[in-house]
């Protein structure tokens, strides 16, 4: 296969732009009255939309029903969800909020219309059955700039503790009908959300971009996503947090991490979000955050050692300009910037350590040894993936 060769998933439609959520009443309207709207438990009234946001539903004549969700989704909260929703009718589920919230209306809306427990559709559980595609229509307004689900077929899905997982439950016709992206939302989120769940985005777009199935469509949305990252990224976890603009580039990082990681895939970063994530209850972005330095360090020194002139690390050293605003001399120097740019940002914002979570030493060999991830940059080996997590405890 060539390698200008590629395929594309498919994307909701999309309404990116500040003040975008007035439209809300007129683009849910056509899918039928009753609507299940999906928040989290406090941000979105903390904003301040949310009662506007429900009576101008109400007021345009739709019929609503409220799921408030405080944590990741659980199989449990959605077949509790399903259970207490399946006999509204509902025509449609809104989802308004944090890439949880995105991911549990997601999941709601693809199991409104089954009658087994969402379990037997999670990828790599026993019994699995492959889900058929039926959903309630369904429409993502993410609250934070981070997951990209607004423009993904998954819905991840976690048991937290021994035994625990978090996997997805996918399926191309879970990509959202529509999905609208307001920065106004995302005005008074709080810094260390801001920051957690912008590293979640750079992460995504740098781990896509040097996946081994990137595109030249997805070159093209990683590094102007990462264009528009590096722009507003530290103003907006600082002096410039009211900033529309600056919300709005990350908005657009966000947006772009979506699509490139839902068409080329992710790596080892979001390897560990599984398996660690399925072990200690660890927010995603802050998962991200704290392994992506030494995870990009590990991806470097392999790809060295294999060819010190890889493809793969020209793009490591072109995202290291485009992080650090400067240009570079050659791939070494440009690889060193992207490692001292995520390291300054590691010290500034001060990312927690995974010993904060629960994690200790003795659970290393067993996180690494059902750590998969097929889309990382370079095949690395266990002791890498080892001083990956010993560094961040």
């Amino acid at each position: 296969m060539s390698e200008q060769d590629f395929s594309l998933l498919p994307l909701p439609a999309i309404h990116f732009g500040a003040g975008r959520i007035s439209l809300l009443p007129e683009l849910a309207a056509p899918f039928g009255r009753t609507v299940l709207v999906v928040t989290g438990a406090h941000a979105l009234r903390h904003s301040g939309h949310f009662t506007g946001l429900i009576e101008s539903l109400e007021q345009s004549g739709l019929m609503i029903n409220h799921l408030a969700v405080d944590r990741e989704p659980s199989p449990e909260l959605v077949n509790s969800a399903v259970s207490s929703f399946r006999a509204c009718s509902v025509d449609a589920v809104l989802a308004i909020g944090g890439g949880s919230v995105l991911d549990a209306g997601k999941a709601i809306s693809a199991m409104l219309l089954q009658t087994l427990p969402v379990e037997r559709f999670i990828e790599g559980q026993e019994a699995f059955t492959a889900h058929d595609g039926r959903k309630v229509p369904f429409i993502a307004v993410p609250t934070t700039s981070g997951t990209g689900s607004e423009v993904t077929s998954n819905a991840v899905i976690s048991r937290v503790g021994a035994g625990g997982f978090k996997r997805s439950l996918r399926h191309p016709a879970f990509v959202p009908d529509i999905a609208l992206i307001d920065p106004e939302l995302m005005l008074t989120l709080p810094e260390a959300m801001t920051a957690a769940s912008g590293m979640d985005a750079c992460t995504q777009l740098i781990e896509a971009y040097t996946s081994p199935f990137a595109s030249p469509y997805t070159d093209a949305l990683a590094v102007i996503g990462l264009e528009r990252f590096s722009r507003s990224f530290p103003g907006v976890c600082a002096e410039r947090a009211s900033d529309i603009g600056a919300r709005g580039d990350l908005a657009f990082a966000a947006l772009m991490s979506g699509i490139v990681l839902a068409n080329a895939g992710l790596g080892i970063v979001h390897g560990f979000a599984s398996s660690v994530g399925g072990l200690v209850n660890i927010p995603h972005g802050t998962l991200c955050a704290t392994l992506l330095l030494e995870a990009t360090r590990e991806n470097i020194a392999t790809l060295h050692q294999l060819d010190r002139n890889h493809p793969v690390l020209h793009k490591y050293a072109r995202a290291g300009a485009l992080l650090s605003g400067s240009a570079y001399g050659d791939v070494h120097s440009g690889c060193e910037k992207l490692l001292e740019r995520l390291e300054a940002w590691q010290e500034q914002l001060r990312f927690p350590r995974l010993s904060r979570y629960g994690l200790a030493p003795r659970d290393i060999d067993h996180l690494v040894s059902i750590t998969r991830c097929k889309s990382n940059a370079v095949l690395i080996d266990e002791a890498a993936m080892k001083r990956i997590l010993s560094k961040r405890l």
